[in-house]
């Protein structure tokens, strides 16, 4: 059964004003929008840029600072909740971004999707948890959004949280 805080967080993730861009309004129009960027756990920076490119450091599924879960997918946490909370961390990613390059819409290819999924010993569905993040990244920037990807399974994340997803981009 899907926990009843994966849809509050998808409808509470948001706190932007006003969507100015064509890729923040297909988020509005799929009910999700950008958060502020979360505060990074340790001695680290949410974002870089070099060149014409920008990657992210891994983003946890953090929904107003808090994680909506815990645990490892395959015990605690379904594989059905991980996919959503994947999708929460690839926000949190985007939100990073715009905070570097200022516009989304400035996106010329996504280019690698990172996955890493606290896992069961006996859980072997990582990628299709990581199809959360890469499912969504489709439906926002269409052919742009198609990458290559790696889905790793792994004993324990950060503060416990199921999932973390790391992003490189090409902008303009």
């Amino acid at each position: 059964m899907t926990d009843p805080t994966v849809q509050t967080a998808k409808t509470t993730a948001a706190k932007e004003p006003e969507v100015t861009s064509a890729v923040e309004r297909r988020l509005a129009d799929l009910g999700l929008a950008l958060p502020e960027v979360a505060t990074p756990v340790a001695a680290y920076v949410p974002a870089v840029v070099t060149g014409s490119t920008v990657y992210t450091s891994g983003q946890l599924p953090f929904v107003s600072g808090q994680l909506p879960a815990t645990g490892k997918v395959g015990a605690e946490v379904s594989a059905e909740d991980a996919k959503t909370y994947a999708e929460l961390c690839i926000i949190n990613a985007l939100a990073a971004v715009k905070a570097q390059i200022g516009d989304l819409d400035r996106i010329t290819r996504i280019v690698k999707v990172v996955g890493f999924v606290a896992s069961d010993p006996s859980f072997t569905g990582q990628p299709g948890v990581v199809n959360g993040a890469s499912e969504l990244l489709g439906k926002v920037f269409g052919e742009a959004g198609t990458h290559a990807r790696s889905a790793v399974g792994v004993a324990v994340l950060p503060l416990d949280a199921p999932v973390e997803v790391e992003l490189i981009a090409d902008f303009a």
